[in-house]
């Protein structure tokens, strides 16, 4: 029998940590949620709906520090979102080896007790990078669009988190240096992301301007494999995505002829046809109001948070640059970090929102607080009911 006060910690909780648990519960509830629907309307196989929950967990902790309630709505509305449900469907799951599971599995739960005290994250990050290791090895090549997806979701969540440290606004706490979860778990995710879909290499220069943002004197090695990873990045688009046939192809040909190649065709940004196709993926995916949102959010985002706004809308761009310019019948999945991004702008605009009613009026109402996150709770409704085809 075990002395007196020897009682495990992971059964007593210190404060720090049931505060860092209170601060995930709802990435935990959305995550949990989107998993049900998953499994329950969409038939989707278990490892591919867990790991797309994750996604949703990902999204959900970017959006928290705009309130536990509209971040729940924010990572549900991206679950339910048409260009994301298409990834619960598709071609049966890969039928893993129970050794490599049971392997993935060992491997994350030794770096989670190893580094469980101080950086649990950053072992969860090292544990999915194994993961990926291990699936590619399954699959005999790269190139999972559900695995760019967790890795895109990840990767905003400690960009974000970073800029929000190190840039804070006036009335929030000091600014604070960089954890080790963001250093190394940033030049981890992006590794990840490339040598899976050299398409990833889109985010490196938001993720380039944030950590220089931060002002943290990273060591030179650190940029040096970073770069590394963007040679690797714009090596595989320039081979996977620049076809000399169809490089200088008309795009106003393409379009009139409604051809649909998995390729860049160079002068798409110039075709206005283009950017009406595209304003329509974002309305079809959240409607005019989130369009709206989505502008309103950006315009506060950079005027409380500038570093943040910027970089979000680096990322934005780049992503509208290539829905312009590439033909494929894909581009709605793999603009998928637009389309997150967007619900990041969309449920900043509806915190702020929130904020001004709860300040619009003398006497405090408490049930003001509510009223924010009630009206935005229409968006995941409407598209949970366009899935089970009830309107």
């Amino acid at each position: 029998m075990p002395p007196q006060g020897s009682e495990v910690n992971f059964v007593r909780l210190s404060d720090a940590q049931k505060q860092s648990l209170t601060y995930w519960i709802p990435g935990l509830i959305a995550g949990t949620l989107a998993w049900l629907v998953f499994i329950l309307v969409g038939q989707t196989p278990l490892i591919r709906a867990s790991g797309l929950a994750l996604v949703i967990v990902g999204m959900t902790m970017t959006l928290r520090r705009s309130g536990a309630a509209l971040a729940i709505i924010g990572g549900l509305a991206l679950a339910f979102s048409p260009a994301f449900w298409s990834q619960t469907g598709g071609a049966r799951d890969l039928s893993l080896d129970p050794t490599i599971i049971v392997m993935a599995v060992t491997a994350l739960i030794t770096l989670l007790v190893i580094r469980l005290s101080k950086h649990w994250l950053l072992s969860l990050i090292i544990g999915f990078a194994i993961f990926a290791v291990l699936f590619w090895s399954q699959l005999s090549s790269v190139g999972s669009l559900r695995l760019t997806t967790l890795s895109t979701a990840w990767l905003l969540y400690l960009l974000v988190d970073a800029l929000y440290l190190t840039n804070p606004h006036p009335n929030d706490p000091p600014a604070t240096v960089l954890q080790p979860r963001h250093v190394w778990g940033i030049l981890i995710l992006m590794a990840v992301g490339v040598i899976n879909a050299p398409l990833f290499i889109l985010m490196a220069p938001a993720v380039i301007l944030g950590l220089v943002l931060t002002r943290t004197r990273l060591p030179w090695w650190y940029w040096l494999l970073l770069g590394l990873t963007v040679a690797i990045g714009i090596y595989g688009i320039v081979d996977g995505y620049m076809s000399s046939t169809w490089w200088q192809y008309p795009a106003a040909q393409a379009q009139e002829r409604g051809l649909r190649l998995p390729f860049i065709l160079a002068d798409g940004w110039h075709e206005a046809s283009r950017w009406i196709v595209l304003v329509q993926l974002v309305v079809t995916q959240f409607t005019l109001v989130g369009v709206g949102l989505g502008i309103m959010g950006l315009s506060r985002l950079a005027r409380w948070y500038p570093p943040l706004g910027v970089v979000t809308m680096i990322a934005y761009a780049l992503h509208v640059l290539f829905g312009l310019v590439y033909f494929g019948n894909d581009s709605p999945v793999l603009l998928l970090p637009l389309l997150m991004v967007q619900i990041f702008w969309m449920t900043y605009a509806v915190d702020v929102l929130g904020q001004w009613l709860q300040r619009s009026v003398r006497t405090p109402v408490p049930l003001l607080r509510w009223l924010a996150p009630a009206i935005y709770i229409w968006l995941p409704v409407l598209m949970l009911m366009r899935i089970t085809s009830a309107i």
